[in-house]
């Protein structure tokens, strides 16, 4: 019986994981978009990949526990990554949250709870968390680490009104992705599995493109100019930081963030971008 690999969410980003991480595997995509879940399955089968597909919607959890449950019966969950989400230049806070905060915690859970010996998986979450780490008071950060999933979206701070945009709702939920995998490090170490999460800067994926031509596309063109590769990344960028995390090179790397930015956040922190309001 094959290793299983399951990806959440087969944007840019999924897809390049499932590329560069799939071969000789039963690869398990999933994605809430059945359009999009069908053409990437289908390009994958046709390229020699062992592919099956499901879909799942991440705001409810018997829907996530129901994708789990279908990659055990596919073979040992060996490796899963988490890439669905949404941008703040696509849904509003509400729905961010949703996606991107409820979202990851509840696949943290249910796929915390079948990951076999020796897995690892991989959360993607964003350079936003890592230019949120200071900014956020401790208690917070303690509330977003401590609360228990299903209790996360009735925080006070999250409620209509307390947050001024979605983008303020992006941050938050990507820097509860980094503190959550933190979190779920102890419960996945005793499946003898790991997780950490990676915190891409600006990827030209599709998503990556309508912020881009967004409000923020101005800001976000200064920060890949000013940084250390003075590019924008790609998809393969982070298939490959996940392949790492996911192989043999990083059995005792769990419970930490690899931040993949072209050095965004390095310029950031050393006054060599300014970011607005800081």
């Amino acid at each position: 019986m094959q290793d299983v690999l399951v990806v959440v969410g087969t944007g840019g980003m999924g897809e390049a994981i499932a590329r560069r991480s799939g071969a000789g595997q039963q690869v398990l995509l999933a994605d809430f978009d059945e359009a999009a879940l069908e053409r990437v399955g289908t390009a994958l089968t046709g390229d020699g990949f062992a592919v099956t597909t499901q879909q799942v919607d991440v705001t409810f959890r018997d829907s996530v526990a129901a994708l789990a449950a279908a990659a055990a019966e596919l073979g040992p969950v060996r490796r899963v990554v988490h890439t669905a989400g949404l941008s703040p230049q696509q849904a509003p806070t509400a729905a961010v949250l949703k996606v991107d905060l409820y979202g990851v915690a509840v696949g943290l859970e249910e796929f915390g709870k079948v990951i076999a010996p020796g897995g690892a998986g991989v959360v993607i979450a964003s350079m936003a968390g890592a230019l949120a780490v200071g900014r956020f008071p401790a208690e917070l950060e303690g509330a977003l680490i401590s609360t228990p999933t299903e209790e996360l979206l009735s925080l006070p701070f999250l409620q209509e009104g307390a947050l001024p945009d979605s983008g303020a709702a992006y941050s938050i939920a990507k820097r509860a992705n980094q503190l959550r995998v933190h979190a779920a490090a102890t419960d996945w170490g005793a499946r003898g599995a790991r997780i950490n999460s990676i915190s891409p800067g600006v990827i030209s994926t599709p998503m990556g493109q309508h912020e881009l031509a967004g409000e923020s596309g101005a800001g976000m063109r200064t920060m890949i100019e000013a940084s250390g590769t003075g590019r924008i990344g790609t998809p393969s960028d982070i298939a490959g930081a996940a392949a790492f995390l996911l192989g043999p090179d990083a059995t005792f790397i769990t419970g930490t963030d690899l931040l993949v930015d072209g050095g965004v956040v390095a310029a950031v922190r050393t006054g060599g971008i300014q970011l607005p309001g800081a």
